[in-house]
């Protein structure tokens, strides 16, 4: 067996950010108030001020810091995002030749777990989220924008009405991933009608409290949105994986043209 190679000795901008994120998070400073400043901060760590500073990009870039200038400005304590993550996960995978079709498989790994839990661990407000969003699925005005934004916003709820906070962390950043919006999947008035059919499912399987139900009905749900790509935009499977931006007005590709076609 070869030895596994030593990992390579961190910067002193990489030391001081990882002793900031210690701190910070000892620290029980909350979401928007002001932990310290930089004078305060060169007094502590006993660095010249670019090296500090390097440090502080670091951690800004990982939305855990926002510097605030002025007076009674600092260095304010920020939540992470799960932009951040996604943006984070995304050059990882990237860098490391990670297709989009494997985020596809990773998502499907994962939701069906959180359908089950959904259905043990989900509450009646959970599942009156579900129908309130399968309801203005089917009352939209045919916006493409409309449509994804309420997709995700039913996926997020299963995904929260699982009570598993790790995963749904992880679905939040795979989310911004595997979505095919951001490689330029667009859904069909029929591709539509059975996003709508297969939410009702998973719910219906949630309320009966069957976890079973509601994985396999997740699992199906996702195997029609790979088929769906499988179909009609297979060069997107080996795409690298990245979040993208969407396309500007005029720009989008054509829809499939089998409305029969299952998302």
């Amino acid at each position: 067996m070869s030895a596994r190679a030593p990992a390579a000795p961190r910067s002193k901008p990489q030391q001081v950010a990882r002793d900031l994120i210690a701190r910070i998070g000892e620290s029980g400073v909350a979401d928007g108030e002001t932990f310290a400043t930089e004078a305060e901060l060169l007094r502590q760590f006993r660095v010249s001020r670019p090296t500090l500073r390097e440090g502080l990009h670091i951690v800004e870039s990982l939305g855990v810091l926002e510097r605030r200038p002025g007076p009674g400005g600092g260095l304010v304590v920020r939540r992470p995002t799960l932009d951040a993550l996604a943006h984070s996960l995304s050059v990882y995978l990237r860098f490391n030749g990670v297709p989009f079709d494997a985020v596809l498989r990773a998502r499907e790994a994962i939701e069906p777990a959180l359908a089950a839990d959904a259905a043990l661990h989900g509450t009646d407000a959970h599942f009156d989220d579900m129908a309130a969003s399968i309801a203005r699925m089917k009352s939209s005005d045919g916006s493409q924008a409309a449509f994804i934004a309420e997709n995700r916003v039913f996926h997020g709820v299963v995904a929260r009405a699982s009570g598993n906070a790790v995963l749904e962390t992880y679905w939040g950043a795979l989310s911004l991933l595997a979505h095919g919006e951001h490689h330029g999947v667009r859904y069909t008035f029929g591709n539509r009608r059975h996003v709508i059919a297969a939410h009702e499912r998973i719910l219906a399987a949630c309320r009966r409290r069957d976890p079973a139900s509601a994985s396999a009905a997740m699992a199906e749900h996702l195997g029609a949105l790979e088929h769906l790509v499988r179909d009609h935009y297979r060069h997107l499977l080996r795409e690298p994986t990245r979040v993208r931006e969407p396309r500007a007005a005029g720009r989008s590709p054509p829809l499939p043209t089998d409305d029969t076609t299952r998302p």
